[in-house]
């Protein structure tokens, strides 16, 4: 779940090959192609949690696979975003945007037509290696088509708009699900990115300047092996070893991703000694403020996709709720999302900084654990209804936190850094995505031969521990935006 990107160094200059023609209103039609590539990803990262049950009764298969559905998208985005970025610098952003979208277009179609889980899997991973290309370019394209005093102005639309897309993917796949609009069923879900993706594709076409760095760096190829081998380690087991029985390699796998995470950190740094171009700057983790940063990300971003997932499936396995019914019970949490996120981003994160992040982190710790209780109190019989207070305070929480949370933990880093710094948070972010559904699914799973409502409480209650422990890891962050109290308006770096 990814908002814009900044994936360019401060120091690194764009230059545009072409500027659009028309003032104000086709920089603001660029804004708009920019946000609905950012808006049909975050979808896509939460679409399928609500449609799993209807994709399962086709095509049958272990819970496990209804895991992969979810995590191979994230998976694939988090291992390849930083490459799809520095491929932006090297080819041009526009020409990488406009790949992007076809390909994901392309894929979506496929995912649309898939005859067998194995596919769908498969091409959902392409769908996210292809938002890998297209969702870095974001940031730097709009720095191009817009002058410095109406940057604010542009990237003060995001906040509202990632809060509420960021969970409103299982209100839009339940409508769509249940609608079976012309007889697809939950392949509506994948069919409705096609038509939105031809007319971004075909505005962008007619809006966004080309533009790449002075200076393009070389792809450090090596490097994306190295990290996808670690990536690939830690989550394959997380996600297929309950369904095998946690065999030892299940174990020995998760292991071997620590030395090849060092491996891949010394490769990084002998890349810089040579003077070449590594994909992770490897000073950045010197930074206190940005590696408590990384932490609080990955729990937090772990925290919300899990959540989907866990509480869509309950209301549906557990509750016997249609896909709609399901979607319409997460529209308090879609609702309190943009609401937080809003008042985040105009007032709390500017004025209180850290402590507004740590206040969001508590209230959704607090208010899932809510959720929990009210599960456990009212059993099989809880209703939408019953839900909606709890479900409200948590997307409001998640809404608060997103809003402010790039900008400072980018504050925590050097300009020289903050190209790179961003890129790695956005990589955490998915990555972060792909654990969630992991871990959470996997303990979801686990624990429903003892009843889908105890399985659903006990996911919950882990998932508030982890947000409450983020609470506490965020005291590391930087207090502050590097921008706040200086009156001045700062592009974020992602959401």
């Amino acid at each position: 779940m990814t908002a814009s990107t900044l994936t360019e160094d401060p120091d690194r200059a764009s230059e545009p090959d072409a500027a659009p023609a028309g003032g104000a209103r086709l920089r603001w039609l660029a804004l708009a192609v920019v946000l609905a590539v950012e808006v049909m990803d975050l979808l896509d990262a939460t679409i399928v949690g609500v449609a799993s049950p209807s994709i399962q009764a086709d095509f049958g298969g272990s819970s496990t696979r209804i895991q992969w559905i979810a995590a191979a998208y994230t998976l694939a985005f988090a291992v390849l975003m930083i490459t799809g970025a520095r491929l932006g610098d090297i080819v041009g952003r526009r020409r990488m945007f406009l790949i992007g979208v076809a390909g994901f277009a392309v894929c979506s179609l496929l995912c649309a037509c898939s005859g067998s889980a194995d596919m769908l899997i498969g091409m959902r991973a392409a769908q996210g290696a292809f938002a890998a290309m297209m969702v870095p370019q974001g940031l730097g394209l709009i720095r191009e088509v817009f002058p410095p005093a109406e940057m604010g102005a542009a990237f003060g639309v995001f906040g509202p708009v990632m809060g509420l897309a960021a969970v409103a993917g299982p209100v839009l796949g339940g409508f769509l699900t249940d609608a079976d609009l012309f007889g697809t069923g939950w392949r509506a879900i994948f069919l409705i990115n096609v038509p939105i993706a031809l007319v971004a594709f075909a505005a962008a076409l007619r809006v966004l300047p080309e533009s790449r760095a002075p200076r393009p760096p070389r792809l450090d190829a090596p490097g994306v092996g190295i990290l996808s081998v670690a990536v690939l380690l830690l989550v394959y087991p997380l996600v297929q070893g309950r369904d095998l029985g946690w065999p030892l390699w299940s174990h020995l796998c998760m292991a071997a991703s620590v030395p090849v995470l060092v491996l891949f950190a010394r490769y990084q740094k002998s890349v810089r000694a040579r003077g070449g171009s590594p994909l992770i700057e490897p000073g950045l983790f010197r930074h206190r403020g940005y590696t408590g940063s990384l932490a609080v990300g990955l729990v937090f971003f772990a925290a919300l996709t899990g959540l989907m997932l866990v509480v869509t499936l309950y209301l549906q396995y557990g509750l016997g709720f249609s896909a709609l019914h399901a979607g319409a019970t997460m529209i308090p949490w879609a609702f309190g999302s943009a609401v937080g996120a809003t008042l985040s981003g105009m007032w709390l994160g500017p004025r209180y900084g850290r402590r507004a992040v740590q206040g969001g982190l508590l209230l959704t710790a607090l208010s899932v654990g809510a959720v929990a209780l009210t599960v456990r109190l009212a059993g099989d019989s809880v209703t939408s209804w019953q839900l909606v207070p709890s479900l409200l305070v948590s997307g409001a929480g998640l809404g608060v936190v997103m809003a402010p949370f790039f900008d400072i933990a980018l504050a925590g880093v050097s300009d020289q850094e903050t190209g790179s710094a961003s890129g790695v948070l956005n990589a955490v972010q998915q990555l972060g995505g792909s654990i969630g559904v992991a871990v959470l699914g996997t303990a979801f799973f686990a624990r429903t031969g003892h009843g889908m409502g105890a399985a659903a409480v006990a996911t919950l209650l882990m998932a508030a521990g982890g947000l409450a422990a983020a609470f506490l890891v965020a005291f590391l962050m930087p207090r502050a935006a590097q921008h706040a109290g200086q009156g001045e308006e700062s592009e974020p770096a992602g959401h």
